[in-house]
């Protein structure tokens, strides 16, 4: 496969994943190319001209030719800096890597995390929070997340791999949304009468249980094990996590438990006080789910995936 042809499989899985549905995700990238269109021609000419096919502008080809050839790629959840320069030592040493794979976005990626967090407002609308309520909210937080973003050195990683020669890609919200659809469909196979129920349930994912050897598996950070789970909820996808005030409103729509990766101190403290419970899985094993099922499919295609940086690879399917 090329690099191209790999980003382009990667968007496809991506959007067949969506919160949002196909329908969905049309609607969106419609909206962005009505803003384009609205924009002076001044302004046109540093618009970002691939938004308005990629709905994940934190996923991208950070770096590379998207017609080269890839045989074998270094991917891990966070890879930055120490990663680029792994995969050049490991070429130096005969194990040739073609590209570098982050989960985590970098560069422009990590630079417009907040774009993406649109989806936040479909998926919390499909869990019973009024649309515009979502909206709002959203809004308040999609513009924190840009301060807090804007002094960061985005462009380390990506300014590495151009002086290395060495292909990087960024696949953020495709892969969670890869691992939000497997973790939904997961929990709708059974009923739980309590938290602890539930749990047990979800360490018999093989990630969670190789996590849980680390100490970092799925532990109740709300909650106790003899509560009453009530509808359960998956929040694993929409760039990063919403506000503590877009999560009170849980409670409103009848949500008993919240199933996340990772979930600021603040909202947890509110939650609590909403009785909502809520299940940590872990925040590697996590992102692992949904590059796994991008993964095997990969490999299905003849490329050779060497995990590093908290990437816990397990295969679901065979090799071809």
């Amino acid at each position: 496969m090329t690099i191209g042809q790999i980003f382009e499989l990667a968007l496809k899985m991506g959007i067949e994943a969506d919160p949002r549905g196909k329908e969905g995700v049309k609607k969106y990238l419609a909206r962005v190319k009505k803003s384009y269109d609205e924009l002076p021609e001044k302004k046109k000419k540093l618009f970002d001209s691939e938004s308005l096919t990629n709905p994940y502008s934190d996923s991208r080809v950070m770096f590379g030719d998207p017609k080269k050839e890839v045989k074998r790629v270094l991917a891990g959840i966070d890879a930055e800096e120490a990663e680029v320069l792994l995969a050049d030592r490991l070429t130096e040493k005969g194990q040739k890597i073609d590209a570098v794979i982050s989960h985590h976005p970098l560069g422009h990626a990590f630079a417009s995390l907040d774009e993406v967090m649109d989806l936040q407002v479909d998926v919390f609308a499909s869990w019973g929070v009024p649309e515009n309520v979502a909206h709002a909210l959203f809004n308040e937080r999609r513009a924190a997340v840009k301060r807090k973003i804007g002094p960061a050195n985005h462009g380390r990683a990506v300014d590495a791999a151009r002086l290395l020669n060495m292909s990087l890609l960024s696949i953020h919200t495709i892969w969670d949304n890869l691992g939000w659809r497997f973790m939904q469909d997961y929990m709708d196979k059974r009923k739980y009468d309590t938290l602890g129920d539930l749990l047990d349930y979800l360490n018999e994912i093989p990630e969670f249980q190789e996590s849980a050897k680390g100490k970092a598996g799925p532990y109740i950070v709300a909650g106790s094990p003899n509560m009453r789970a009530g509808k359960v909820v998956v929040g694993f996808t929409g760039g990063t996590n919403p506000s503590k005030e877009l999560y009170m409103e849980l409670a409103k729509a009848g949500v008993g438990t919240l199933v996340e990766m990772h979930i600021p101190e603040d909202a947890l403290e509110e939650l609590k006080k909403l009785h909502i419970n809520v299940i940590d899985t872990g925040h590697m094993a996590s992102d692992s789910i949904g590059a796994n099922i991008f993964f095997d499919q990969l490999e299905k295609q003849g490329v050779e995936v060497i995990p590093c940086s908290g990437l816990i690879r397990v295969r679901r399917t065979k090799k071809s």
